[in-house]
């Protein structure tokens, strides 16, 4: 694969070689056909994007317009590598953001993530809420590999910058867009721009969207007598009374809900003030609120041989057996009703979770969440010399989350969470940066602050506890930076260096509490994972002509070290290492034959010198007294896994037989350091042949290797939910003389991703094989008129694809696998006006 990669890459330099001998001396006029430029900030300075010597995917507005491409977890059908998923189950409402093969899925506040998020130069901490709406955005800047010096915290795989529109003095102007499809859907979007005087202006904007999701929630009694399997019901209560059968009514819709729809508002506004032409002022607040449907999880399987003692109890007092009769057959229905039948106090025999405790049972939840996100900003930008610039930015936000899981797709329960969320912050950062004729420089302060809260209740009949956890989350970081691009010998030579110190910390309280008291099972710790790091990035750069950049670097990357925040019992509060690799990259940016075409590319090997690796497994439950809990279950060596890591599984009868002691069983997470290496490409290209076509593509290739993927006992040696090939390529035309002098101009995208794996490390039964999906759009525009009108679909072949898999049968010894499934075909209508 890499030979055939430096073949491409030497066949490209020498057409470049020979396109640079034509070029030198030529330029671009204004107005000249061509692909465009685009402008990032991603050195912290603007440059044009093919002079940016840093593997980066840009993508302005307008082409996530003609994508249809709404938020962040769009953004994996356009960059290579990457993989931005909305979050899934107990996660909550956020974004798993992996890139090269590196990424976190953990939206939890004691985890920290390795791609961090800027909006506008403000730093975003967490992977809980940032599902950001792409709204009134100039572009988005997606940095692949670490970029610990210039971003700093968090950046081990990389950093995703959002750079909004600006308020505007030279003109009013207003634009309003709704859109409508299948799934009742009707987004609003709307805003404005007005001058409030020569150096003075507003932009405000606002969006509404609404969908009901696309999975349906059933009630099991109607389903049953409807399916006309009436004998499966046992005593399992109907959810809702309306849709049980009478001698007069047949009920032929058995739905009471639906997962994986929207309801979302947003609004923005920013003030912009430029007292003198080397001053500017920007002030921005924000807020949203989420209060979208749970997202769409689905039962594939349930084995009743793994069904624990104490779940069994349950199901069997409602004369069932928790088996397969629960499986709907429909990928986009299930029986989950966020709801405990069991009525408070009550006493199943046998059971230690139903004692007839009044707090026991008796409950429902939301199955949606509630999200609120707001924030206000500040940006100065002060021109000191025609050279040097002064740039300070403040913000402060506040995130405050409640979501619930349910993990079974029953209407029973094996267990339910609900969780509440709260983070408040404040950053700042001054840089002074300087552009000369040797030098371009850039140096800086950074400062963060947070306070985070965690309040959850874990209900959890099938390990017979219930328990409450507060915790509160400190973390401080502070940092100086110096980044520099030297040419010592003219403009095609450049050195780079980057250097960048962090001092941080984050101070924890936790609490999970169960719910007898005294109970020496009660997790109480309190801990303070703090480093100094010294991060730097050199490189060079050579340009062999005004449109042919090629590098190489190299750049550290780090998170924090951390500690199990979901300990289940004392035993598991344990703590790890933090992340530390070096990532090394050769890479290439050219415009050929007059900037018709496009082609990035970037070659890297990534070196995880510590990389602490959570492993799901199992231990004995500790009773109130200490001591362990018996029950039917016994504690093996958890298989492919490293030494020390341990699951459960039931005895058999001839354990039993023998007196083998029987034990209950608790999840536990185990943290292993693991170093690693990863190597992949990319490769993106844009071409533009003839004006009004446009073409782009994009290809990716990583391979994760570590010595916990190749253990002779494990039977899956490739790592969760990174697939190592990605692909996309988009192709539209504009067409001139439509009706009422309008153009018309169809698109076809295409994004694909080969096979990837679940966190089962002995079955490739629930892999997720390699698919590809499709999209379709076309727009009618009157552009005098500043009318536009779109219809387009998603997913346009339905191909049913899964998100993730939860693999509780291989993992915590549990009997069921839950599947989170992609949207199916969604058409949409969406018209524009701009005034």
């Amino acid at each position: 694969m890499m030979r055939g990669f430096n073949g491409i890459s030497a066949s490209l330099l020498s057409l470049a070689i020979a396109q640079a001998a034509m070029a030198q001396g030529e330029s671009n006029a204004e107005g000249e056909s061509g692909i465009a430029d685009i402008v990032v900030t991603a050195t912290r300075q603007a440059t044009n994007l093919q002079d940016t010597p840093i593997a980066i995917t840009a993508v302005t507005a307008d082409a996530l317009e003609e994508r249809g491409l709404q938020s962040v977890a769009d953004l994996t059908s356009v960059v290579p590598n990457a993989q931005f998923r909305r979050t899934q189950g107990a996660y909550g409402p956020g974004v798993s953001a992996f890139i090269r093969g590196i990424g976190q899925g953990d939206t939890s506040l004691g985890a920290d993530p390795a791609v961090a998020y800027y909006i506008d130069d403000v730093y975003y901490p967490i992977l809980i809420g940032s599902n950001f709406d792409l709204l009134d955005i100039d572009h988005v800047e997606v940095l692949r590999g670490p970029q610990g010096t210039l971003f700093g915290r968090n950046t081990l795989a990389g950093a995703v910058n959002i750079v909004s529109k600006q308020p505007r003095f030279d003109e009013a102007s207003a634009y309003l867009e709704t859109t409508v499809g299948n799934y009742s859907r009707i987004d609003l979007r709307a805003g404005f721009n007005v001058p409030l005087g020569d150096n003075l202006a507003l932009m405000v904007s606002g969006a509404s969207q609404k969908r009901t999701g696309y999975m349906r929630r059933l009630d099991f009694v109607c389903e049953m007598n409807r399916r006309g399997t009436p004998n499966l019901i046992g005593n399992v209560p109907t959810f809702d009374p309306l849709k049980v059968n009478t001698p007069n009514t047949t009920v032929t819709d058995c739905t009471i809900g639906h997962l994986g729809g929207q309801d979302v508002r947003a609004v923005r506004g920013s003030v912009a003030w430029a007292p003198a032409s080397n001053i500017r002022l920007t002030l921005t607040a924000d807020y949203t609120q989420d209060k979208s449907e749970n997202p769409a999880d689905y039962t594939l399987d349930i084995d009743p041989a793994k069904v624990s003692a104490q779940n069994r109890l349950t199901f069997q007092y409602y004369g069932v057996e928790y088996d397969r009769r629960f499986l709907t057959g429909d990928p986009f229905a299930t029986y989950e009703t966020w709801n405990d039948p069991t009525k408070a106090g009550t006493v199943i025999p046998g059971s230690t979770y139903y004692n007839g405790r009044i707090t026991r049972g008796g409950y429902r939840l939301n199955p949606y969440g509630d999200l609120v996100n707001w924030g206000v900003s500040g940006k100065l930008a002060v021109g000191l010399t025609d050279d040097i610039d002064l740039t300070a930015i403040v913000g402060y936000r506040v995130m405050d989350e409640t979501h619930t899981y349910a993990q079974d797709g029953t209407p029973l329960i094996t267990e339910h969470t609900l969780s509440h969320i709260t983070e408040k912050y404040g950053t700042g950062e001054v840089r002074l940066s300087g552009k000369m004729d040797w030098i371009d420089w850039v140096v800086g302060a950074f400062y963060f602050e947070a306070k985070g809260r965690n309040h959850a209740i874990t209900i959890s009949p099938r390990n017979s506890v219930q328990r409450t956890q507060n915790t509160t989350y400190d973390p401080v970081s502070k940092a100086v930076f110096a980044n520099a691009t030297i040419r010592p010998f003219g403009d095609r030579l450049s050195l780079v260096g980057g250097l960048r110190y962090s001092d941080e910390k984050k101070v924890v309280k936790f609490s999970n509490l169960v719910d007898i008291t005294p109970n020496s099972a009660d997790i109480v710790f309190n801990v303070t994972p703090q480093d100094t790091r010294l991060s730097w990035k050199a490189g060079v750069n050579y340009e062999l002509s005004d449109n042919m950049l090629f590098y190489a670097s190299a750049a550290t990357g780090y998170t924090l070290p951390g500690f199990n925040p979901r300990p289940l019992q004392p035993s598991q509060a344990t703590q790890f290492a933090g992340n530390d690799d070096i990532a090394y990259e050769l890479g290439s940016k050219i415009d050929l034959f007059d900037r018709r075409l496009r082609i990035n590319t970037a070659l890297f090997y990534t070196d995880f010198k510590t990389r602490p690796v959570s492993i799901t497994g199992g231990e004995i439950l500790l009773a109130p007294g200490g001591g362990p809990t018996a029950g039917n279950q016994v504690v093996i060596p958890s298989p492919g896994a490293p030494d020390g890591v341990t699951t459960c599984r039931n005895r058999t009868q001839a354990e039993i037989d023998a007196g083998v002691p029987g034990y209950t069983c608790v999840n536990r997470s185990f943290f292993v350091n693991t170093p690693a290496k990863v190597r992949g490409f990319e490769i993106e290209a844009t071409a533009e042949p003839v004006d009004g076509l446009l073409i782009n593509g994009a290809m990716g290739y990583n391979k994760f290797t570590s010595p916990d993927l190749v253990l002779a006992s494990r039977r899956v040696n490739r790592r969760q939910n990174t697939p190592r090939w990605q692909a996309n390529a988009g192709i539209q035309y504009e067409i001139q003389g439509a009706p009422l002098g309008g153009t018309i101009t169809p698109r076809l995208d295409w994004t694909y991703q080969s096979s990837s794996t679940t966190g089962s490390l002995q079955t490739t039964r629930w892999n997720q094989g390699p698919y590809s999906l499709v999209n379709a759009r076309v727009t009618y525009r009157l552009r005098d008129e500043g009318l536009q009108i779109a219809v387009g679909a998603t997913n346009l072949f339905d191909k049913l694809y899964y998100h993730n898999f939860f693999v509780y049968q291989d993992n915590v010894g549990d009997a069921q696998v839950q599947g989170q499934p992609g949207a199916p075909r969604q058409w949409y209508v969406n018209v524009q006006k701009t005034f």
